[in-house]
């Protein structure tokens, strides 16, 4: 088929050229081509939008009944053409490095926060927009503000803003009844005979119903499946039957690795289950007291059904069996464990980002209740890890770790200025705990700049443990001396002696979770960006050194 000079423009984008050579004939009809009718340009689109950045090619109609040469244009107007096509790219590029979403070259996308409310109305089944909907959401227009004497006006400004003010505790039987079925679960008091918090629980099923039919973590995600089927299996073997009744042994953590990402957690917990009197949950990071609790599994998907605490008790069956082996022991006199299980949710400490949906009488946008609050209620003597690390490099490797693409120095930086600037307006109007834990501040930030303020968490912890509960170490100092800070934790949960053996297993594993090659790739941040992270974190980090009578945790340049 031939075609007009118009159909050959059209077909340019697909098939350039293809079917333009001679395409003008005396079997073609004018009339019979909708692009021919009364048109005489073409217009360039991007992303299936008129662009409207740039002059519209126009092309016009030249009545000659030959062509010569290889293209049904002329050499000026196919230079035109082709001048066109070049600023098109150059606008796509543009587009697609920026990241600019909702926009062209040199159009900012809008970002949005919510004001601080509260509402108690908010079903479990609502879909995350829907929950947007009951916040009165505004229009932050970002400034960019690449070079650093403008950051450097705003780091200034949010440490103006910096108060660290005492939060008021809740009353707990207000706490309780927040969790009531929690109450109603867990006891006041444990076996005395066990290191670990345990207790018997009546159970009332009969031997051909599995008790895991309806744990959460089994039905959301497959690779938990293999654990409970086995648990399944073993099930009744492992109940204690006393007076034709049947008890199962249930069990609370005796420790909780609480933070931070990125930080070395993952390695901590690797290193510390090879220990001969340690168990762990059957899933390293349960993220109940922070998400599941709550019905969460993404904050970006809504929410689902909450996760009762049965299900949370459930992860910690197969070290209750060993418990109960030893507390029976082989005759069946009662014996001493020592066994202890610990729990490895690295959102322990920072995430507090439910609270909003699920908590009336907030004060100031403040949450009325905290995960340690919570955890505090029902395991008072609960023993606490949290590994730092310096804030500037963690958030870095969070970056690398939880960005999905067009990952770059350049990026990263583009992040952090942007994310500044959403924490400095926060601070303008509402207190630093009140932003701290805005899940809606915190969702709209690029980075997770939050997660870096660790005295603001730590102090808040501090108010219901007692210091000698909470054991802070570096990863720096973990990097270059595991044997070191090993010792420190199996002094800190009262752990036995190991034989040499033991503990070369334990400190001379390789690393864990060490950095992805395709991310050491892209090299460190820019020094301009770390500079301006160590002038946003300087003044949290010497309240954390003050805090911890540790110098250390002021990361000072080497």
């Amino acid at each position: 088929m031939r075609h007009c000079i118009y159909c050959c423009i059209a077909l340019l984008p697909n098939d350039l050229h293809k079917q333009c050579f001679r395409c003008e004939g005396p079997s073609h009809n004018i009339q019979k081509h909708p692009l021919c009718r009364g048109e005489n340009k073409v217009l360039l689109h991007v992303d299936s939008k008129q662009m409207n950045l740039l002059a519209v090619l126009e092309v016009r109609t030249v009545h000659s009944e030959s062509w010569a040469g290889l293209f049904c244009l002329k050499k000026g107007k196919l230079c035109s053409l082709m001048f066109g096509l070049l600023i098109m790219m150059l606008v796509m590029a543009s587009y697609i490095l920026t990241g600019a979403k909702g926009g062209l070259l040199l159009i900012q996308p809008v970002l949005h926060y919510g004001t601080f409310t509260s509402n108690s109305n908010v079903m479990d089944n609502e879909s995350l927009s829907d929950m947007k909907d009951h916040y009165h959401m505004y229009k932050i227009n970002i400034s960019y503000a690449k070079d650093y004497p403008s950051i450097k006006i705003i780091i200034d400004t949010i440490t103006s803003n910096i108060e660290f003010i005492t939060r008021q505790l809740p009353d707990v039987e207000d706490l309780k009844k927040q969790e009531m079925h929690m109450s109603s679960v867990i006891p006041n008091k444990f076996l005395p005979n066990s290191k670990n918090p345990c207790w018997y629980e009546e159970y009332q099923g009969n031997t051909t119903r599995n008790p895991y039919a309806t744990n959460s973590y089994a039905l959301y995600s497959k690779r938990f499946r293999t654990i409970f089927d086995y648990l399944r299996k073993v099930f009744w073997n492992h109940l204690y039957h006393y007076k034709d009744k049947h008890y199962r042994l249930r069990c609370l953590p005796h420790f909780y690795i609480i933070g931070q990402p990125k930080c070395g957690t993952t390695d901590l917990y690797d290193r510390l289950r090879l220990h001969p009197d340690v168990r762990f949950s059957a899933i390293k990071e349960p993220h109940w007291w922070t998400r599941k609790r709550f019905g969460i599994i993404r904050l970006r998907d809504g929410f689902h059904d909450r996760y009762p605490v049965e299900d949370y008790l459930d992860l910690f069956d197969l070290a209750a069996h060993q418990i109960q082996n030893v507390l029976q022991g082989d005759n069946g006199n009662d014996k001493m464990s020592n066994i202890i299980i610990g729990e490895a949710s690295a959102s322990t400490m920072w995430d507090n980002n439910a609270w909003i949906f699920f908590y009336d009488n907030s004060t100031e946008g403040e949450p009325p209740f905290l995960i340690q609050d919570f955890i505090h209620a029902f395991q008072p003597n609960a023993k606490l890890i949290v590994m730092l690390r310096d804030p500037v490099e963690r958030l870095y490797s969070d970056y690398l770790y939880f960005a999905s693409a067009n990952k770059s120095v350049e990026d990263f930086h583009e992040k952090v200025a942007e994310s500044l600037q959403l924490f400095e307006n926060c601070l303008t109007d509402y207190s630093l705990r009140a932003c701290v834990y805005n899940n809606t501040l915190n969702n709209a930030m690029p980075v997770r700049l939050q997660v870096g303020l660790y005295v603001v968490f730590l102090l808040d912890w501090l108010t219901v443990f007692n210091k000698d509960q909470i054991l802070v170490l570096r990863l720096e100092d973990h990097a270059s001396n595991v044997k070191f800070t090993m010792h420190m934790v199996f002094q800190f949960l009262d752990l036995g002696a190991l034989t040499e053996k033991q503990e070369a297993v334990i400190t001379k594993s390789p690393a864990s979770n060490t950095r992805r090659p395709e991310d050491r790739n892209l090299g460190p941040m820019l020094p301009l960006t770390k500079e301006i992270l160590r002038d946003f974190y300087q003044p949290f980090n010497t309240k954390l050194a003050q805090v911890l009578s540790d110098e250390a945790f002021l990361w000072k340049k080497p």
